[in-house]
């Protein structure tokens, strides 16, 4: 029987909070001061947030603060199925609470300029070319994920890496679909003024595929080589061992 995680809960919806709230801040900055914090201001602003947030919270719930890496993590068996789905509830209602916040503490009118800071296609790119990067680029993160926070020879600053890889991200695709890499990332902004759910499809099955298809490669590929020899560590982004049997 499934043991649900309520403290994982909030951990995930407090990170996922201060993602949302960063970033899409960080996008209405850019416009407010005339682009003077740039693409790199805005990857590093939502890199550096992972980082700390997912050190932050790494101890309570693994720091997934997104949907895609959560369903990695189902994919990997290493946390059930009443637990992933309270986190993905965490972690939406997280994205949305930062949105609607964000109305209180920027001025409308920059919130409006940048529709929210909601991910979208660039102009000329179509909906199946923006799905294949989003599942690329979310590819690259959970493989990194996997690699530096799973691997039991990986060095102990996962956070840092993974928030790199937000911020490489960022700097590549950024321009073309807005990098969500994330479902949660894209939903609340399009929930609070961001244009609805029309996307819906792009942000949620490319960060989904890529997920579950770097989660695949890793565990099926590349775990054996990797691990050979070595004691593998529990999950970090799941549950305890002993709660991993409670949910069995």
């Amino acid at each position: 029987m499934n043991r649900l995680r309520p403290r994982a809960f909030v951990a995930e919806f407090i990170g996922t909070f201060a993602l949302i709230f960063v970033g899409v801040g960080s996008i209405a900055m850019d416009f407010i001061t005339k682009g003077h914090v740039g693409l790199t201001g805005i990857a590093l602003a939502h890199g550096l947030t992972i980082a700390a947030m997912a050190s932050a919270t790494a101890a309570v719930s693994g720091g997934h603060l997104n949907p895609a890496v959560t369903f990695a993590a189902w994919v990997g068996r290493q946390i059930g199925p009443l637990n992933a789905v309270g986190y993905w509830i965490a972690q939406c209602l997280g994205a949305i609470a930062a949105a609607a916040l964000l109305h209180f503490v920027i001025p409308g009118s920059a919130l409006q300029a940048v529709n929210v800071g909601t991910p979208a296609p660039a102009a000329g790119l179509g909906g199946g070319a923006a799905l294949v990067l989003e599942a690329v680029l979310t590819f690259f993160l959970v493989f990194v994920i996997f690699g530096t926070a799973i691997d039991a020879r990986a060095p102990k600053v996962g956070a840092l890496f993974i928030g790199l890889t937000v911020s490489l991200d960022v700097l590549m695709g950024g321009p073309l679909t807005g990098a969500a890499m994330n479902p949660a990332r894209w939903l609340g902004p399009a929930l609070m003024g961001g244009g609805g759910l029309g996307n819906w499809w792009i942000y949620s099955i490319g960060p989904l595929a890529g997920a579950t298809a770097a989660a695949l490669v890793y565990m099926f590929v590349l775990a054996e080589a990797v691990t050979s020899g070595v004691e593998r560590r529990p999950f970090p982004l799941g549950p305890s061992a002993a709660e991993r049997s409670a949910e069995s």
